[in-house]
């Protein structure tokens, strides 16, 4: 039996941070790093088909939803399966034989819960990549080539860069200098367990690495960088979905 297995954690300190110098009676506070952003041309918002509505973010030439998708529905009216068959020291089964689109929500809270609030839902490869489209009408989950788009764009750093710099993260390390504002929902392993909330952000491309695998994007908590993956997750994992304009 195949389970998907997250690398050990490791701490690192705190980035430095810049601090400005106000008059002696206000002491001196912390400078929040400086964020750069710009709303797509003609559309600062995009609302899906269950009305919730994402800021968007122009990164180079590529325009962004701000926030981790958080839908229940496909574009096409048809429902994704929830599926919250786990109990804490168990296997789920039915999570496990799935090769259908479902969706989750971190520990199975409910939609009204601080995890979804927070990080969004959670969907394995099946519900990113189905043809009735789960992203808006005119966007789509982004391929391998246009998440290495995004990376080399930022250049230097772009872990930092994409993270947004928030108590969400374990460990406030990002500057969030374009706005993608990236938070760590964590994922829900084949087994059905839930791991990494708070230390890691997961994001899927379109593009399949083989028949098991996709190809991912990882950012850690204590990591600037931005790791490229084909082996991480198998498509039976459920992580974070960002769509891009078409």
């Amino acid at each position: 039996m195949k389970y998907f297995l997250i690398p050990k954690l490791m701490l690192i300190a705190k980035i430095a941070m810049s601090q400005i110098m106000l008059p002696a009676y206000q002491g001196v506070v912390s400078k929040i790093p400086t964020v750069a952003v710009m709303s797509c041309p003609g559309l600062a918002t995009v609302t899906d088909i269950d009305n919730n509505s994402y800021n968007t973010v122009l990164i180079g030439t590529q325009c962004w939803m701000a926030s981790n998708l958080k839908v229940t529905r496909y574009s096409d009216g048809a429902s994704i399966p929830l599926n919250n068959t786990y109990t804490s020291g168990t296997v789920s089964t039915v999570w496990q034989g799935l090769s259908t689109g479902a969706y989750t929500i971190y520990d199975n809270q409910a939609s009204s819960g601080t995890n979804a609030t927070n990080y969004g839902f959670l969907y394995n490869w099946y519900a990113a990549t189905d043809t009735k489209g789960i992203c808006p009408s005119g966007w789509g989950i982004p391929t391998d080539a246009e998440l290495t788009t995004l990376t080399n764009f930022i250049g230097t750093n772009p872990g930092t860069k994409l993270k947004k710099y928030s108590s969400l993260w374990l460990t406030n390390t990002g500057s969030d200098n374009y706005g993608f504002s990236a938070l760590p929902g964590g994922y829900r392993n084949n087994d059905g367990s839930f791991g990494g909330i708070r230390n890691i952000a997961f994001f899927w491309s379109a593009t399949e690495s083989s028949s098991s695998f996709a190809w991912s994007r990882k950012l850690d908590y204590f990591s600037s960088g931005v790791d490229r993956a084909n082996s991480y997750l198998y498509k039976s994992v459920a992580v974070s979905v960002r769509c891009l304009r078409d």
